[in-house]
């Protein structure tokens, strides 16, 4: 058998048990792969709207697909919040584990993280396989072309690799990382919005009920628009002053000069007021930023340019903001930053929050605090955000932060195809309900519906109202009227702090604003850098031209006090539950 054969028949035969041991080899590596789902499907993704046999059968397609990619070093980054940080602590081992891709999930500052993906976004040098970036990215990434859409990928190169389970419909923010093209950039992994925060245990009490009812003659209840709003601030900090012995604020807000200050204002708060035009998810043809555009096109967003930055409802909102931080918040309020402010309700000093991220709940619902009852449910509520008087029906009322995967042309295929695999690991069915239990950022409508977090809705506040309610649709993040996110947002705080520490009047502190968003626009005409929709600017003109044009800029009201108006918190979610119905 062996004749004329120049190997040692010695060699062959252990060439041939080594064969033998390969195939063992492959089927014990299959074998390692599938206990390792298991394990974590027993272990660490008991919750799920998925079966166990539906788990398993999802991670064995992982478990498949990841074939090609194994003993590879991949590097995925986001900013810091607790869903992130679960992901990066729990998913990527359990990914790592059942996949044989060796993930990494880097966590940094959401500052940092725009700034590394504009260096690769510059410099083509790859950095990360994978982002979570904010969509309100959208409109930057579907302008400069350096993003790989998510949809491209699913149609084209990860055809083969896109999980059969994913259900794009299934998810609540798709919208928002829709370009004006209609093509999908990203995929949304987290969100969360920014609401109104109130003490319901204050609110219900019959002695500050009647007190308020004397003074402003209308109930003590949510406010519905800016007016009540003040009026409430107003009562708390001035009227009530102390509660059980304790200095009391109707408000709580923060200004010192930091980027922080920035997102205090693009986080929708003009379009809170009401200062952009009809149109949902963003307004159109003005948006929260009060940036208008042509078609796709941004033509600016001075007044004197059809814009609303520095029209009169964006002063107004302004001005609200600075008046209400000095009059009705703590002193200490003025100097804080996002973060230093972010703790303060929940040492139990503040009435309300007309601007509160519910991703804060976590944080707002642990035993032993000021604001949670001995059975663990919280003595405050969440409900949706007061408008100002330039808000009409039709409009966005609020801003909603949606992180999501994000993929750069400039990462080598084989890398960004393996970063794929984990970003579809951290929305998948199998995982998803426990990771928005976890961080409480929900992605899925079937998250959202499933018993598990009508369980937990009681010790939530609201949150899980909130999502399951149709007013929802009316919260999304920054839209595509932005053409360089990064470029724009870093002028906000730094205008903004000229209103917040007095040095200038809103009305001048927003001209200036407008004039430098328009000159980088103008910058990003003249470079002809953008691949598709760069500005085209208006040319400048007597702003009462735009004025005295329906929609936005609109004219300033004659009165931007109406009297105020409030809501049973009660009433509030059956009118909630009835829209659901319907």
């Amino acid at each position: 058998m062996f004749k004329n054969n120049k190997y040692p028949k010695t060699l062959l035969l252990s060439a041939a048990i080594g064969s033998v041991g390969l195939g063992l080899s492959f089927q014990a590596s299959a074998d390692q792969y599938s206990d390792a789902a298991k394990k974590w499907i027993n272990e660490k993704f008991d919750d799920s709207t998925l079966t166990k046999e539906e788990q398993m059968k999802e991670m064995e397609w992982f478990i498949q697909a990841a074939e090609q990619f194994r003993g590879m070093d991949i590097n995925v980054v986001s900013e810091t919040i607790a869903t992130h940080e679960y992901e990066s602590n729990v998913l990527a081992k359990a990914f790592s584990e059942i996949t044989g891709i060796n993930l990494t999930h880097t966590l940094i500052q959401e500052g940092d993280v725009i700034e590394k993906l504009q260096t690769q976004m510059q410099s083509g040098r790859n950095i990360y396989d994978g982002w979570v970036n904010d969509s309100d990215l959208i409109g930057t990434h579907f302008r400069y072309g350096k993003v790989m859409p998510v949809e491209d990928i699913m149609n084209g190169e990860g055809k083969d690799l896109t999980l059969p389970t994913l259900d794009l419909e299934d998810f609540i923010g798709l919208d928002f990382t829709t370009g004006p093209d209609g093509k999908l950039y990203q995929l949304p992994d987290q969100q969360f919005a920014n609401l109104y925060w109130f003490r319901a245990d204050w609110f219900e009490r019959a002695d500050l009920k009647k007190q308020f009812k004397d003074i402003y003659g209308y109930e003590l209840g949510v406010p519905v628009n800016w007016s009540a709003y003040e009026d409430i601030a107003e009562f708390f900090s001035v009227h009530v002053k102390e509660i059980d012995g304790k200095r009391v604020y109707g408000h709580m807000d923060y200004g010192k000069k930091d980027p922080s200050l920035g997102w205090r204002f693009t986080d929708a708060w003009f379009s809170m007021a009401g200062a952009g035009d009809k149109g949902l998810p963003n307004g159109l043809p003005v948006d929260e930023w009060g940036i208008r555009v042509d078609e796709c096109h941004p033509v600016g967003s001075s007044v004197s340019r059809g814009g609303a930055t520095n029209g009169p409802a964006a002063v107004y909102a302004t001005t609200k903001y600075v008046d209400w931080l000095e009059k009705y918040a703590p002193p200490e309020a003025q100097g804080m930053t996002f973060s230093e402010a972010g703790p303060v309700p929940a040492q139990g000093a503040i009435a309300q929050q007309i601007f509160w991220y519910t991703a804060f709940t976590a944080s707002m619902i642990k035993d032993g605090l000021p604001v949670v009852n001995e059975d663990g449910t919280p003595k405050w509520r969440m409900a949706p955000s007061p408008r100002g008087p330039y808000w009409e029906e039709g409009m966005k009322l609020g801003y909603q932060d949606v992180g999501s995967w994000t993929f750069m042309k400039s990462t080598p295929q084989k890398r960004r195809l393996a970063a794929w695999l984990y970003a579809q690991f951290t929305v998948s069915k199998t995982v998803s309900l426990e990771k928005t239990i976890a961080g409480l950022t929900p992605i899925r409508e079937s998250d959202i519906n499933s018993e598990q977090m009508t369980e937990m809705a009681p010790q939530l506040g609201g949150l899980v109202e909130f999502y399951r309610s149709p007013a929802r649709v009316q919260w999304s993040p920054t839209g595509t009227n932005v053409p360089d996110y990064p470029k724009l947002a870093q002028l906000w705080w730094q205008y903004i702090a000229q209103a917040a520490s007095g040095e200038a009047t809103p009305q001048k502190a927003l001209d200036g604003l407008a004039e430098a968003q328009d000159r980088i626009m103008e910058r990003l005409e003249r470079a002809n850098v953008q691949e598709t929709c760069g500005p085209k600017l208006n040319e400048p003109r007597d702003p009462q031209y735009w004025l005295n044009q329906p929609g936005a800029p609109k004219a300033k009201l004659s009165n931007e006090k109406p009297k105020g108006k409030t809501v049973p918190y009660q009433e509030l979610l059956k009118t909630w539950e009835e829209a659901r119905e319907s």
